[in-house]
């Protein structure tokens, strides 16, 4: 049980970047106090808990962790740009994390309906690593504006932080620590503890420190011009700026609807509904490199379409419990079994277990909400980029991926991905934003090229094309399905067929479900083994 234990608590905190930095960049950005990043920390704890449970019984039963993905921070920025929201002030944050949950339970629903039904079985015939590739590359590439820029606000943390984080990753991956690659494993939560100490004597000592400038920053327009100019840099390099820690309760129980009623918009939820395409794409990609990993069967299509119908029912209890984004596989998955070389059931259901258990102490979601902003950004520049090499990395199922047909399929829809939102994104909105700089161009859904007379739809198609990885998916899947190719060259998923299985069911085994549900479910071909 020790062993299992640690096991599950290794795989969890290699995954840290992906599992507690998202709240950091949406709610102050939704207009969110410390207390509502504390509280949203916790409930994303709360949920990841629950749906890696959740899957790892009843749906690919794939020892991989559940959690908020990067595939929906986009969406979520575009949603909280919306015009009506631009020069909101009172209980702005509630009014968006509603029309967000609203969107991600509609989107989820049809990501359900999707595997639920079958139609994902027949959709995974289309979907090859010539389309995986570049679509997870572009959920990485998407941030790159927000990367180093907002990193940059703080260089004497963020580029330690960045350096250090390499330094455990690269050079010191060999080195082993009673047996274990300590370094590699543990290279996120081991760097921002030494920088976040460091960051704590530096403002311990004065470095952030301005005469007649209070650390408890008040609004803008109520700062002194003498301290405008350092505000910036104080909310970014202070270790005692936030109040998360002073307002957050030792115990406290994230609830369902705990904002309030979702709302529900045409608009957003036809986005959350393509973006949740998006999202199942990425998983098929994870539970085939996963599958690799761990040196078992493939699984068949009716098991892939039974994790993603689970997928899409955990992502709506994201929505109901309000954590700001969908659940999806997290594609760093296959980075932390890697480089553990641990994939066990139960230590991720164990792990789980202790998420849940941190999700309900209000002190811990304080902590990390206290993580200084140019601390967090310098990870999330380590953590988008891993995204995007583990997408990439997909290329290595096609045993023809340099031929110019796939070159040319990826450069193609990489760059457009790019450059079309990059189009869209130009047309910012004429007022004034409470939103940094570096979201401002997500403000294209309100005020993009394209005008059909209904702002519904207006809003809906220039969303839509301002997002990179839904751009770069739909290039890539148009040229992937239509320009000829040898199966070879295409690179096609090989997964397990039923009717192989049926002579030897032991070969897929650790995907079978519990007999009593196995009774309902794996009469459908489309979703049992």
């Amino acid at each position: 049980m020790v062993p299992l234990m640690y096991y599950g608590l290794q795989h969890y905190l290699s995954l840290a970047g992906s599992l507690i930095f998202i709240p950091l960049i949406i709610v102050p950005a939704m207009g969110g106090t410390d207390k509502d990043t504390s509280t949203v920390i916790s409930t994303m704890l709360l949920v990841s808990g629950m749906t890696t449970i959740l899957h790892s019984y009843f749906g690919t039963r794939l020892p991989l962790v559940q959690g908020s993905s990067f595939v929906y921070l986009a969406p979520a920025l575009v949603i909280m740009n919306a015009q009506e929201y631009r020069n909101l002030t009172e209980h702005k944050f509630r009014h968006i994390m509603r029309e967000l949950q609203g969107a991600i339970i509609i989107g989820s629903i049809f990501q359900s309906l999707l595997g639920f039904s079958g139609l994902m079985s027949l959709l995974l015939r289309l979907i090859h690593p010539i389309i995986v590739a570049p679509t997870v590359a572009a959920v990485g590439l998407s941030f790159f504006s927000y990367g180093f820029p907002q990193a940059g606000s703080c260089v004497e943390i963020s580029v330690p932080q960045i350096l250090l984080i390499l330094i455990f990753t690269l050079y010191l991956r060999g080195v082993s620590i009673f047996g274990h690659r300590f370094f590699q494993i543990y290279a996120v939560p081991l760097s921002v503890m030494i920088i976040w100490t460091y960051a704590f004597f530096l403002t311990a000592g004065g470095a952030y420190d301005y005469k007649g400038c209070s650390p408890d920053i008040p609004s803008s327009n109520i700062l002194i011009d003498a301290c405008r100019k350092h505000a910036y840099t104080m909310t970014h390099c202070r270790t005692d700026v936030s109040n998360a820690w002073r307002t957050a309760a030792w115990v406290r129980i994230p609830y369902p609807l705990q904002w309030g009623l979702p709302i529900f918009h045409f608009r957003t939820s036809i986005i959350m509904i393509f973006v949740s395409l998006v999202a199942s794409v990425d998983s098929v990609g994870t539970y085939h490199t996963a599958s690799v990993r761990i040196n078992l069967q493939p699984p068949t299509p009716g098991i892939v379409s039974r994790g993603i119908a689970l997928e899409g029912f955990c992502s709506i209890l994201a929505g109901i419990w309000g954590s700001g984004t969908g659940s999806t596989t997290l594609t760093e998955n296959v980075h932390t079994i890697n480089i553990t070389k641990v994939a066990n059931r139960r230590a991720v259901q164990l792990g789980a277990v202790f998420l849940i258990f941190f999700s309900l102490i209000g002190k811990v979601g304080a902590i990390l909400a206290s993580i200084p902003l140019a601390l967090a950004a310098s990870v999330l520049c380590f953590t988008w980029a891993l995204v995007v090499a583990l997408g990439l990395s997909t290329l290595q199922y096609s045993s023809q991926a340099a031929s110019f047909r796939n070159i040319m399929i990826v450069g193609v829809s990489l760059f457009l991905g790019l450059s079309i939102p990059a189009y869209f994104q130009q047309y910012q909105p004429e007022s004034s934003l409470i939103l940094p700089s570096y979201f401002v161009p997500y403000g294209a859904a309100s005020n993009g090229p394209l005008h059909t007379g209904i702002k519904q739809l207006d809003f809906f198609i220039n969303g839509l094309l301002s997002l990179n990885m839904v751009v770069t998916f739909l290039i890539a899947f148009v040229l992937e399905n239509s320009v000829p190719g040898s199966r070879q060259e295409r690179g096609v998923y090989i997964w397990s067929r039923p009717e192989d299985i049926s002579t030897d069911p032991s070969l897929l085994e650790d995907y079978s479900l519990p007999r009593k549900l196995c009774r309902c479910l794996c009469r459908e071909k489309h979703l049992g083994v």
